[in-house]
C-alpha cells in the first residue's frame, strides 16, 4: 500500500493498540512513584519494502524504551504516534514531515518524543539543532531507544532550560550520526559506481522502460526484455514508421493520444503497477513553482522520443543521460537481449531528426493544394480563403510574408483542384504504386559523433583534478574514449538498400481511396506544383486554364516519369521514321 494512502486513512493500519495508559509508572521504570509521561512515538521509513527498519521493529524498540522511562503513548483514538512512510530524513526535516510535523505544531499534547534511533529522527546537525531548540523552548524530553552503533537507550531531558548539557550532548551525537550517514552514502555511491561498469549487472531501482530485472544464478540482478512493454514499443514503432492513412507514419503526438485513450500505462506508471504500487505521483515543475500530483502520468511526444532514442534501447547502461563505458571505451551492456540492434536504432532516430527539420503541415487545413499552389508573380504559397455564401478561392499570401506582390493571383478552389486532379491523373494515373522498403545498413558515424562529443566534454575537465588518483581516473576515461573512437573509425559502413514491390494498385486507385489530406500528401511527395497567374476581368465565369501551369518535378515519381518520357520520345521517333 502506498504511503499517500496510509497517511490519509482515519485509522492507520500499521498502528497497534498499546496497553491501557495509567497514572503511575509500571514496574521496571526509573521512578515507580512518578506519574507517567505522555509520549509521542515517532516512526519513519524511507523505503517501504525495507524489512530491517520496519514500523513493527521501530514500534517494538520504542515501547521497550518507553517502559524503562515511564512513558505512555495512549491507546485507541488517543494514541500518540507519528508514522511517516516513504519519507527521507536527508531531504525532509522533522518539521516538514506529514505526521511528525503536525504533531510538533501541537506541543501541549505530550511530554516526550521517542524514536528508535537517531536516523529515524534526523540525518544532519542542522535538523538536530532545530529539534533541540524546539525541545528546549517547549520543555520536552527526547528519547532514542538505541544509540549510535546500536548502544543502549539515550535520553535528552530539556525540561530544565537552565541545563545546557542535554543540548550539547545531543549535538555531539548528531555530529556522529551525520558522519555515519555520509559514510553510508559514500559507500552506496561507490558500490553503485562499481556496479555500473559490470556488464549485465543491474544495481536496482526502476529499469529503463522495455526491460525488467531478473535474478542471476550466482547472485545479483540483470535485465531482460519486459514482454508487456516490448509489445507497446513495437506498436509505437510500427505506428511511427507506417501508421496513418497514407502509410507514411504518424506523428509522435498522435501516437501519445492513442496510448492515453487506450489506457496504456506510461513508463513510470508501468513500473509502479509491476511493483504493486499506486500509479501517479508528483511531477516535476519549473523552479519556483509547486509540483503537481497526478493519479496517472500521461504519454507525450517528448516521452516517446526520449524512450525510443535512448541508448537503453540498444541494451546499453545509461547514467545521467550518457552511456556508461568500460576501460576500452565500449558501452557497458545491461542485458544480453537488447530491444533494438544498431541499424534499427539509427533508423528510428533518423525519423525523429527528419521530422524535426521538416516544415510543419497545417493539420486544420481542408485544402488539397496546400504547399502545391503558388502565385506565379511572386512565388508565394496560395491559401484557401473561405467566402460567405460563395465558393472559396486560393489567394496569394505575399502580405503574410511581408512582401508586396506586383499582381497577386487568385483562383476558385474547385476550379484549381479539378484542374490539378485531371492533370495529375492523366500523367500518373496508370502508373503502378510501388512500396519501397528501406533495409537499414550500419553507419558508425552517429556513434562516432556521440562519442566525440562526450570526449570533447571530458577534455574540458583536463587539469582540474587536485589529486593524482583523480587525474589518473580522468586519463583512463580519456584513453577509453579515444580507443573507442579509433575502433569505430575502423568499422566499415554498410550502405542501406531499398526493396521495391508492387502493391497491385495504380495511382488512380490510390487517389480515389484517400481523403483531402491524403491527396495533399500524394501531390507533395510526387513533387506537384501549380503556378497561378492573375486572371482576366471576366474570369469569374469559367476557368482560364492558360493561366494555370501544372508541373511534376523533384518528387518520388521522377525516375518513373523519366522512363515514360524516354519511351514516349522513342515512340515518336519511330513513328516519324
Amino acid at each position: 500500500m502506498a504511503a499517500t494512502a496510509l497517511l490519509t486513512e482515519p485509522e492507520h493500519p500499521l498502528r497497534s493498540t498499546p496497553s491501557m495508559e495509567t497514572v503511575t509508572a509500571q514496574p521496571g521504570t526509573d521512578d515507580t512513584s512518578a506519574p507517567m509521561l505522555r509520549g509521542l512515538r515517532g516512526i519513519r521509513l524511507s523505503v517501504l519494502t525495507d524489512e530491517t527498519t520496519s514500523p513493527e521493529r521501530q514500534r517494538e524498540a520504542d515501547d521497550r524504551a518507553a517502559r524503562e522511562k515511564g512513558i505512555s503513548f495512549g491507546e485507541g483514538d488517543a494514541l500518540r504516534e507519528a508514522i511517516d512512510l516513504g519519507v527521507s530524513a536527508s531531504k525532509t526535516s522533522p518539521f516538514e514531515r506529514p505526521e511528525l510535523g503536525a504533531w510538533l505544531r501541537r506541543p501541549d499534547e505530550y511530554d516526550a518524543l521517542v524514536f528508535w534511533r537517531f536516523d529515524r529522527a534526523i540525518r544532519s546537525m542542522v535538523d538536530m539543532h532545530d529539534l533541540a531548540r524546539w525541545a528546549r523552548e517547549h520543555k520536552k524530553m527526547i528519547v532514542f531507544a538505541e544509540g549510535i552503533g546500536g548502544g543502549g537507550t539515550m535520553t535528552f531531558d530539556f525540561r530544565n532550560p537552565m541545563d545546557p548539557v542535554s543540548e550539547f550532548m545531543m549535538m555531539m551525537f548528531a555530529f556522529a550520526a551525520q558522519v555515519e550517514a555520509m559514510s553510508i552514502k559514500e559507500r552506496v555511491i561507490g558500490a553503485q559506481a562499481a556496479m555500473r561498469t559490470m556488464p549485465l549487472r543491474w544495481r536496482g531501482s526502476r529499469p529503463p522502460y522495455g526491460y525488467m530485472p531478473v535474478k542471476l544464478e550466482g547472485g545479483g540482478w540483470t535485465l531482460i526484455p519486459d514482454p508487456d512493454a516490448v509489445k507497446v514499443i513495437e506498436w509505437i514503432i510500427r505506428e511511427l514508421m507506417t501508421g496513418g492513412k497514407d502509410g507514411k507514419g504518424k506523428a509522435a503526438s498522435l501516437i501519445a493520444v492513442e496510448l492515453n485513450e487506450k489506457g496504456i500505462p506510461s513508463p513510470r506508471d508501468h513500473w509502479a503497477i509491476k511493483q504493486g504500487r499506486e500509479t501517479g505521483g508528483k511531477a516535476g515543475a519549473p523552479l519556483g513553482q509547486k509540483s503537481e500530483t497526478h493519479k496517472r502520468f500521461k504519454w507525450s511526444a517528448f516521452t516517446i522520443r526520449r524512450l525510443l532514442t535512448s541508448p537503453a534501447m540498444l541494451g546499453w547502461k545509461v547514467h545521467k543521460g550518457k552511456p556508461v563505458r568500460d576501460a576500452e571505451g565500449r558501452p557497458v551492456l545491461a542485458t544480453n537481449s537488447p530491444i533494438m540492434d544498431r541499424a534499427e536504432y539509427d533508423v528510428v532516430c533518423a525519423v525523429f531528426e527528419r521530422r524535426a527539420k521538416a516544415p510543419r503541415e497545417r493539420k486544420d487545413s481542408k485544402s488539397v493544394l496546400l504547399r502545391v499552389a503558388h502565385c506565379s508573380e511572386c512565388g508565394s504559397r496560395m491559401y484557401v480563403n473561405p467566402r460567405k455564401d460563395r465558393t472559396p478561392i486560393y489567394r496569394c499570401s505575399s502580405l503574410q510574408r511581408g512582401i508586396t506582390c506586383p499582381a497577386p493571383a487568385g483562383v476558385r478552389a474547385d476550379w484549381a483542384e479539378s484542374f490539378v486532379e485531371r492533370e495529375f491523373l492523366s500523367v500518373v494515373g496508370d502508373i503502378p504504386v510501388r512500396e519501397v522498403r528501406e533495409i537499414p545498413g550500419y553507419d558508425p558515424a552517429p556513434e562516432i559523433a556521440a562519442t566525440l562529443a562526450e570526449f570533447e566534454e571530458h577534455q574540458k575537465q583536463e587539469g582540474r583534478q587536485k589529486s593524482k588518483a583523480a587525474a589518473a581516473a580522468w586519463q583512463r576515461h580519456a584513453d577509453a574514449l579515444d580507443s573507442r573512437l579509433a575502433e569505430l573509425e575502423a568499422t566499415p559502413k554498410v550502405e542501406a538498400r531499398r526493396e521495391v514491390t508492387d502493391t497491385g494498385q495504380t495511382y488512380a486507385d490510390l487517389w480515389a481511396s484517400r481523403d483531402t489530406q491524403g491527396k495533399q500528401r500524394i501531390l507533395i511527395s510526387a513533387g506537384a506544383r501549380l503556378d497561378v497567374s492573375p486572371g482576366r476581368a471576366a474570369g469569374w465565369k469559367s476557368v482560364d486554364e492558360s493561366r494555370l501551369r501544372f508541373t511534376l518535378t523533384g518528387g518520388d515519381l521522377d525516375d518513373v516519369l523519366e522512363e515514360l518520357r524516354a519511351v514516349t520520345l522513342d515512340n515518336a521517333e519511330s513513328a516519324s521514321a
